[in-house]
């Protein structure tokens, strides 16, 4: 904790207090107009301001074990995961929504072996989102393959799929003022790819 306190210090002695930065920080004290929705996984490794150089303002996060895309909650019981998304598309207006998976996914690395998460229910219920028609992962990777990069690729397109669903998403890409885009991160290289839907159906080409 000692390590992060120092670097909240710095942080705060190289941008807050210094005068280049001031007036960005201060327009922020009126509100926020992010260009972005990322959502992505909640692994350490996945850093979305570091990745995409965003600048605060820039980027609306949403960040869930799997980067799971949970299907609109049409029974009158919302989600707060539901509620990110539709604020930040019909409230804060963003232009685009990017749905990132990630190398060496433990949470789909879990559902591909079929780990045993009885001893963590909540982790089990939630990965249960994961394994739908929209998201076979299971037959999509072998076991033994270390970073499952196969099944990520396929479930993040799925999570994609399942992010049309929203009426809001899918009211204002209907309109031209939404693109969805499926991008797929290596935490062992830095590479970011991006899914081409004009080149095959899975096809992920390296920015």
């Amino acid at each position: 904790m000692k390590s992060l306190i120092d670097k909240a210090r710095t942080f705060s002695a190289s941008h807050v207090a210094d005068p280049r930065h001031a007036d960005r920080f201060r327009a922020l004290e009126a509100g926020q107009a992010p260009e972005a929705l990322f959502i992505t996984c909640s692994d350490s490794r996945v850093v979305p301001t570091l990745i995409t150089g965003a600048v605060p303002g820039e980027l609306f996060e949403l960040r869930t074990a799997g980067n799971i895309v949970p299907p609109y909650p049409s029974d009158g019981h919302p989600t707060g995961e539901a509620a990110t998304i539709e604020y930040a598309v019909s409230v804060l207006g963003v232009r685009s929504v990017v749905v990132c998976g990630h190398s060496h996914c433990g949470a789909v690395g879990a559902v591909v072996r079929g780990d045993d998460l009885s001893g963590v229910p909540a982790v089990r219920g939630w990965l249960d989102r994961a394994v739908s028609p929209r998201a076979p992962v299971r037959s999509l990777a072998s076991p033994a393959a270390p970073d499952v990069a196969e099944a990520v690729q396929a479930h993040t397109l799925a999570q994609v799929e399942e992010l049309r669903s929203y009426p809001c998403v899918r009211e204002r890409s209907a309109a031209g003022l939404l693109t969805v885009h499926a991008w797929y991160y290596e935490v062992h290289t830095g590479a970011v790819s991006a899914h081409r839907p004009e080149a095959g159906n899975a096809v992920f080409e390296e920015l």
